[in-house]
């Protein structure tokens, strides 16, 4: 059994009427309070908002780690919600990259096994061609000279850039990427960022990034706002400045927390 074949649509993902729900009674939260909202394909689409705004918990759900209470959650085509376990599970191993904060590299493994990972995991298929795309990426992510190292042998930046590379080394439909630069000293994390935005660019691919720094969701392409399980906004051609005064006009508008559900 394989994983739904990919339709290539407008939206790399989407979300329709989207709610989750932690809790029950006086404890319930809501975490997406009825969230519509599509990530283009082709584009770097940064996710901010405050601090329990719902903003992991939107792209746990538009990535199929976490399941809605109600509403849709769509990778290309394919509604999550159609998809059994399994099914579910070759989607996010075939067609979703993911980049997180900690690394998660496998510390026995070189940096060439690291980024094959995924296309080992997934038995070599289309691997000729797949071989060709990942020396491109190697390059792209200037790792050429570290291939036969392991992670505990290069730098917080340079595990990053592996991170990224595995996300892509399967060709997926979306990439999601969870604070990605979170570990990282600003030097390099503006050269993870950059990283980021030129394989969107230059290869065609697709970037959800949630992060709470405005100079990072200024490397995007459109940056959406979360407030209180809401989409409240979003912008385009964004700025440090122009962010981080979205953010503090947020903040500032933002309800007490009930709960820590949010994120």
């Amino acid at each position: 059994m394989s994983a739904p074949a990919p339709v290539r649509t407008a939206a790399a993902a989407r979300v329709t009427d989207a709610v989750k729900v932690y809790g029950t009674g006086g404890t319930e939260v809501r975490a997406l309070d009825g969230i519509t909202v599509e990530f283009p394909a082709g584009r770097f689409t940064a996710i901010m908002g405050p601090s329990g705004s719902g903003k992991s918990t939107l792209m746990h759900c538009a990535a199929g780690l976490d399941t809605l209470t109600s509403g849709s959650a769509f990778v290309g085509g394919t509604d999550l919600s159609d998809l059994d376990d399994r099914r579910l599970t070759l989607l996010r191993r075939e067609r979703i990259g993911f980049v997180f904060q900690a690394f998660n590299l496998l510390p026995t493994l070189t940096v060439a096994e690291n980024i094959t990972l995924p296309m080992d995991l997934a038995g070599g298929k289309g691997a000729a061609g797949s071989r060709e795309w990942v020396d491109a990426l190697i390059d792209t992510v200037g790792l050429r000279d570290r291939l036969h190292h392991r992670p505990g042998e290069l730098s917080g930046g340079q595990q990053q850039r592996v991170a990224v590379a595995r996300a892509f080394a399967g060709r997926p439909d979306v990439v999601f990427a969870d604070e990605p630069t979170g570990n990282l000293d600003s030097r390099s994390g503006e050269e993870v960022l950059g990283l980021l935005g030129r394989t969107v660019r230059e290869l065609d691919r697709s970037v959800v990034m949630v992060t709470h720094d405005p100079v990072a969701a200024a490397h995007a392409d459109e940056v959406v706002f979360l407030a209180d399980g809401r989409l409240v906004d979003r912008m385009t051609a964004p700025t440090p400045q122009r962010v981080l005064d979205r953010m503090r006009h947020l903040v500032r508008e933002a309800p007490e927390p009930t709960g820590s559900a949010r994120t």
